[in-house]
């Protein structure tokens, strides 16, 4: 998706990449609430989709998760909210810090999608024991409308942890980033005085 509309939207399919851009600096304020909106509706509409297959099997009971995220009785692995919630903060952390990289103007062009993928996988490959892997607020909204009750309930977690993950992060690269744009500056200074 990210090569088929990227240049559309930068990407966005998830409010938690939006809000890590924007602690970074990359992206403006003014265009939060109308990305989030989007992503959501889209995540709704993607969750509808999938219940309409899903529902034409005989034997399908969306009680028994839909996918959705959890912890305690309702995680895969019995994983407790602790560890879900950290969980969550770490891997969207490091999903952003990822994003941020491979888009950052100094990256090689036109690899960041598959950057971005690879480590979508992985996180994946992590988290899906632990908590189903939401990493994405709008994917985590979708089908816990469908299933309702425990996943509306639960679904706090997966709006707080991932942006909170995510907001870290984009503050981090900018520190960071900061830091060395003072370094690189500096530098022929420093040069320049020793001679």
């Amino acid at each position: 998706m990210a090569y088929a509309v990227g240049h559309v939207s930068g990407g966005h399919f998830n409010p938690a990449v939006t809000v890590g851009v924007f602690a970074a600096g990359r992206f403006p304020g003014k265009d939060i609430l109308p990305y989030v909106v989007v992503q959501v509706a889209g995540a709704i509409a993607g969750a509808g989709i999938l219940y309409l297959i899903a529902s034409g099997k005989a034997g399908f009971d969306v009680s028994a998760g839909f996918a959705s995220n959890g912890y305690g009785a309702h995680s895969p692995g019995g994983y407790t909210l602790v560890a879900a919630l950290v969980s969550e903060v770490v891997m969207t952390f490091f999903f952003l810090i990822v994003i941020l990289g491979a888009t950052d103007e100094r990256a090689p062009k036109g690899f960041a999608p598959i950057a971005i993928g690879l480590a979508l996988t992985l996180i994946h490959l992590v988290s899906i024991p632990v908590t189903n892997t939401s990493v994405n607020p709008a994917r985590s909204i979708g089908p816990a409308i469908f299933v309702g009750g425990w996943a509306i309930s639960q679904l706090w977690l997966f709006l707080v942890a991932p942006i909170a993950g995510a907001f870290l992060a984009g503050a981090a690269h900018r520190l960071l980033l900061a830091e060395r744009e003072v370094v690189e500056v500096d530098a022929p200074l420093a040069r320049a005085a020793t001679r």
